[in-house]
């Protein structure tokens, strides 16, 4: 591992909460790709499948900030134990619907009980911001560090959900990704020491992160761009299909996030001196551009390479903007600032595997990449139209600029926290 990852993980407790956590976000690559594939094994009906999906990602999309909320009130554990428990029991519920032909409506009422799932890479990013908030150089490395952890999901979920629900059982992979959520947010719980100090009532302004004029920009732009990645998931597995190779859609997929894993990964070890505003814009720009391939591939390898190369836009897009979620938005309300960020994307998702999987129905599965084409558009105009807002930050710069800085409140407890949570504690 590079110097500067090493660095990160000098703290106690560092390498624990990012392994839990590493194991907590593996179902938001397995548990909506996962639902395609059964219901598709199980019906052969790819707009129900995508319609599930979409309703797992929209009803994560309005409870997960709510849910962050309560975190940053209430702390980690009071709050994610019991939102991971009604998950679990509604995604035993929906396998056991599906398995047994129960009415559509029965599926649905299940999976908007799905998306209680928290929003775990919040938490371990907020984690982070607590431990080095101000060591921005620290900070870079972190987030950057947790992108790869994201897309390093991204590559071996759907290769583990697909191919357990093409091979095994159709239930398999769904059924996988709820078992990864109980023992990642559980694991993460028990850790104490490294677990931010909630912030109480009288430290919140009123209403919610998103009156941040900043944060509306970064949200409606990421809407955009997680309709890219939902269409892209599901119009790959019918594509797929319609070649006669299903289960390669895990390995094209998986190519996909191994892009935006290699970029992160490199992203991490440059510094920047300006500010984040251009290149986030720059990295929007890249992520519509990438989709143009995609309407002229013929087969599987080439679309495989296609989006290798679309890949290495993500993770780096992703990384500069929790950077500026950090400087649009108060620290009493970080976590849920980046809630709505996943929120965002959770809803993007939604709409893009739906109407992806009314076109497949209706056009065939290579019309389908238009839906990501359009969506890159999109998310390119957002973007544009927002951007002056992202140029002013409205939370300033967190000083410090060397490790020693960053480390000097921590070095010395016993107990593992950083000075700043003991004096709020």
């Amino acid at each position: 591992m590079p110097s500067p990852y090493r660095a990160i993980f000098a703290l106690p407790g560092t390498k624990s909460f990012s392994a839990a956590g590493l194991l907590g976000r593996m179902p938001l690559s397995m548990m909506g790709i996962g639902i395609v594939t059964m219901v598709s094994q199980l019906t052969g009906r790819y707009g129900l499948a995508g319609a599930l999906s979409a309703t797992v990602a929209l009803s994560a999309a309005l409870l997960g900030p709510q849910i962050s909320r309560l975190v940053d009130r209430h702390g980690q554990r009071r709050v994610l134990r019991p939102a991971t428990l009604v998950s679990l029991v509604a995604v035993t519920a929906l396998l056991l619907c599906a398995k047994y032909e129960a009415p559509d409506w029965t599926l649905f009422a299940c999976a908007a009980l799905v998306g209680c799932v928290p929003s775990v890479g919040s938490m371990i990013r907020s984690r982070w911001a607590a431990l080095y908030g101000d060591v921005p150089r620290s900070l870079h490395t972190a987030y950057s560090f947790e992108s790869v952890l994201d897309e390093m999901c991204f590559v071996f979920g759907p290769i583990i959900s697909i191919g357990l629900s093409t091979v095994w059982f159709p239930e398999a992979g769904p059924l996988l990704a709820g078992c990864f959520l109980a023992v990642g947010v559980f694991w993460l719980t028990s850790q104490r020491a490294t677990e931010p100090v909630p912030h109480p009532r009288e430290q919140h302004s009123r209403g919610s992160a998103l009156r941040a004029r900043g944060l509306q920009v970064l949200v409606a732009t990421f809407v955009a761009t997680g309709a890219i990645f939902g269409s892209i998931d599901v119009v790959t597995v019918a594509y797929a299909e319609d070649l006669g190779h299903k289960s390669m859609a895990s390995v094209v997929l998986a190519v996909y996030a191994a892009g935006s894993c290699i970029a992160g990964a490199l992203f991490g070890l440059l510094h920047f001196k300006g500010a984040p505003a251009p290149r986030w814009l720059v990295g929007v720009v890249t992520m519509a551009v990438s989709m143009i391939p995609l309407q002229l591939v013929g087969n599987l390898p080439l679309l495989a390479v296609a989006l290798f190369v679309a890949g290495l836009s993500v993770a780096p897009t992703m990384i500069t903007t929790m950077a500026l979620v950090e400087q649009h938005v108060p620290r009493a309300k970080l976590t849920e600032g980046m809630t709505w960020v996943s929120t965002g994307l959770s809803v993007g998702v939604a709409l893009g595997s739906s109407v992806a999987g009314w076109v497949i129905d209706a056009a065939g599965a290579e019309v389908g990449y238009a839906v990501p084409g359009v969506s890159g558009a999109v998310a390119v105009l957002v973007g544009l139209l927002g951007y002056r807002r992202l140029k002013r930050p409205v939370v300033p710069q967190r000083g410090g600029s060397t490790d020693e800085q960053g480390t000097a409140g921590y070095a010395g407890h016993a107990d593992g926290q950083p000075e700043e949570q003991r004096s709020l504690a």
